[in-house]
């Protein structure tokens, strides 16, 4: 029976903010394309507000770096069995897995040893940056790869996976427009000030380790243009953890709390404190994608545990982590990464960049064509795909 001739039964699982904005969209569009959709798994709130209820909060899975996941390993393990034993309990069309691969690929294996439950996984490992041997893994248990990067495919097909590049989104996402900056900076008290917003990350782990690095290199930058000010957008799930590391920030940092918006509100405000910033200082991730969408210069710094970053350099194919370079093939974004994620290396890299800001233009436009922009959505055109090779 074809997924249109009864309610399509899927199962599907984030661990993460950014999943769960694939995932609100990819729902979105199988709401759009099936005559009716029976959703179980693991989300967030855009995941829920499409019709999920989650199994349990998704935030117990954003955890990121080998050591940091060794003291959660056995709780992460029982949630691996407890929601692999629920797909097979739901005996689903498919089986959508969205990034976070140590979670959702342990998963996918599970339900594969068990069962002929088709799976989709939704963002391709990055092979092409390390460990390339995990696509050939893969593969024993994910049939097929919805690729939001373009030069993607070609390495999961190589291993016999379905592989569609379906766009990134946010390549689609809408720029805030000069009065919804202008509202912006009345509503949070900037005037006319230039500002840095500053992005030490969406997870617990990451902002604990970069908050204390990002407030130093700050407080030394506005040393220098001390007409600036720091605007730190947080992630909901991480808000309070931004205050709690705030005492070595610049004093008159904005912190943007969520935690009472509604989703498209916070979505909204985020923007336009992206597209109203000078310069950006960030974690690597889709946030540089977010920006560069924006229009906003950026430096890139990360810190790992010490046991990370050796086990990490020794593996790497790839000598830069931003998604700006490597989609544009160009390396104008500048990176402080692990021992060199260091509060001089910063602020020495943000003063540079405010002298040349125009240095990224070129890439940033570059990275958002390759992505899809003025294409169909990606959640929509995800949604086709997986629904074309059930």
């Amino acid at each position: 029976m074809t997924p249109a001739a009864r309610p399509l039964r899927v199962f599907i699982l984030a661990g993460e903010l950014s999943g769960d904005r694939l995932g609100g969209a990819l729902m979105a569009g199988l709401n759009q394309l099936a005559l009716g959709v029976i959703y179980q798994g693991v989300g967030g709130p855009l995941m829920q507000a499409q019709g999920l209820t989650s199994q349990f909060p998704m935030d117990e899975l954003s955890v990121m770096g080998i050591a940091e996941v060794l003291p959660k390993y056995f709780h992460l393990k029982r949630r691996i069995r407890e929601v692999a034993d629920a797909v097979l309990d739901m005996k689903p069309d498919v089986l959508i897995t969205i990034d976070s691969p140590d979670f959702s690929l342990r998963v996918a294996k599970l339900v594969k040893e068990a069962s002929t439950i088709r799976t989709v996984h939704y963002v391709a490992p990055s092979v092409w940056a390390w460990r390339p041997g995990r696509a050939k893994k893969m593969a024993q248990h994910i049939d097929h790869v919805l690729a939001i990067l373009p030069f993607e495919p070609p390495y999961m097909e190589a291993e016999g996976m379905d592989c569609d590049f379906v766009g990134h989104p946010v390549a689609m996402e809408p720029v805030a427009s000069a009065a919804e900056i202008a509202q912006f900076r009345a509503e949070v008290g900037l005037g006319d000030a230039p500002y840095v917003v500053a992005l030490p990350g969406s997870r617990r782990s990451e902002v604990g380790k970069l908050a204390p690095v990002f407030g130093p290199a700050l407080k030394a930058y506005l040393t220098q243009v001390p007409e600036a000010r720091v605007v730190l957008p947080a992630a909901g799930p991480v808000a309070a953890t931004v205050r709690d590391q705030m005492d070595d920030w610049p004093e008159g940092t904005i912190v943007l709390d969520p935690s009472d918006m509604s989703a498209e509100a916070a979505l909204a405000r985020k923007r336009a404190a992206f597209a109203g910033a000078e310069l950006a200082l960030a974690a690597s991730g889709t946030v540089s994608l977010e920006l560069a969408a924006a229009k906003t210069p950026m430096v890139v710094a990360y810190t790992f545990n010490w046991l990370t970053w050796q086990i990490m350099k020794r593996m790497a194919l790839i000598d830069t982590v931003t998604l700006v370079n490597l989609v544009s093939d160009t390396r104008v974004v500048p990176e402080c990464l692990g021992p060199d994620c260091t509060p001089d290396n910063i602020v020495n890299a943000l003063l540079d960049l405010r002298a040349n800001p125009e240095a990224q233009a070129e890439a940033m436009a570059l990275t958002m064509q390759r992505l899809g922009q003025g294409g169909q959505e990606p959640g929509l055109r995800a949604a086709q795909a997986v629904i074309d090779r059930l």
